[in-house]
């Protein structure tokens, strides 16, 4: 079965992680250079951002570091084992910005990158080259090799201002009010190569619960992404539990676009044009979301098995949606 999983984020990357082991799919061992799989993933680019002459893919390194085993488990972003020398000595040095948490050995993975793009590589081609370290056991493709940008226009007491995305989570914890969320560049963008084909080619489509407006919003903001999708069979996990997200602060993306917290206000938000299925927790058992079927299930995602679990439902409910529509 092959299966297309447009993601970003820890909860995304996750949730591939058990939709590998759903699927039966193992990581590769070292030194396999398979690079078919019955999974692929748009990863979000719009997160990515240039500091320090580097350009950070954040969703990217994190289903790499994730499905690749080099993740910090802890937090569920960033390097196991990390180091922060340079961070330590940029600062030192003057240099800002200091609130991002650039690690020695995430560094290097920065380094290669934008060695490459400086050398004419395209974004797609340099994931596909860091992911010949990490056997990730999926494809992984950026959602476009074109530059876009998720900027927040906040208003922090001394006027309004646009500010990057990662400034306004990491360093302000999304406390300041988002105005507005601006997907910088996007309508001049184009799906990666092979993004396109892996959905056509699809049996399905998971929307992972991941961030649903910034992380699944952003893939599918590239122009022919979502148009490309309509036309499949596609199940959503829902990211929001009783009112509240699972994980991270989307309830400030969504207020910022004007979308109540609830699994169904986000099922509504997605579009019954875009979802035939919607996994909720057993929290939300009553949602009701016209023209999608809604199936409840527990949805926290506690341990490797919880998460097999949910992957599988959703899996098997696009099975049998699938057929439903044949």
């Amino acid at each position: 079965m092959r299966i297309v999983v447009p993601a970003g984020g820890v909860g995304g990357a996750r949730f591939l992680r058990g939709l590998r082991a759903a699927l039966g799919t193992d990581a590769p061992t070292p030194g396999d250079q398979t690079t078919d799989s019955a999974i692929t993933v748009i990863g979000n680019t719009g997160d990515d951002i240039t500091l320090f002459g580097l350009r950070i893919c954040p969703d990217l390194d994190t289903v790499m570091y994730t499905l690749g085993g080099g993740i910090n488990e802890e937090q569920g972003w960033g390097r196991a084992d990390e180091t922060f020398t340079v961070k330590e000595e940029l600062a030192a040095y003057g240099m800002r910005p200091t609130w991002f948490g650039l690690g020695d050995r995430d560094t290097a993975t920065h380094i290669v990158r934008a060695q490459m793009l400086a050398a004419g590589y395209p974004l797609s081609a340099v994931t596909e080259a860091l992911c010949e370290r990490w056997r990730p056991g999926v494809r992984l493709l950026p959602m476009t090799d074109d530059q876009v940008e998720t900027h927040v226009v906040v208003d922090d007491g001394d006027g309004r201002r646009a500010i990057h995305f990662q400034e306004w989570w990491i360093r302000h914890r999304a406390a300041l009010p988002a105005e507005r969320i601006v997907s910088v560049g996007v309508e001049s963008a184009k799906p990666a190569p092979g993004v396109l084909d892996a959905i056509a080619e699809a049996d399905a489509v998971i929307l992972p619960p991941s961030n649903p407006v910034v992380s699944v919003g952003s893939v599918l903001g590239v122009p022919g992404i979502r148009e490309a999708l309509v036309d499949k069979t596609v199940v959503g996990v829902s990211p929001i539990i009783g009112g509240a997200p699972v994980r991270g602060m989307a309830d400030a993306c969504l207020t910022a676009i004007g979308v109540q917290t609830s699994a169904a206000a986000v099922a509504e938000h997605l579009g019954a044009d875009l979802l035939d299925g919607w996994l909720v927790d057993e929290a939300d058992a009553d949602t009701r979301v016209e023209g999608i079927e809604v199936r409840s299930r527990p949805l926290y995602m506690s341990d490797p098995a919880a998460t097999e679990a949910i992957a599988r439902a959703a899996v098997d409910l696009a099975v049998e949606l699938s057929k439903e529509r044949r």
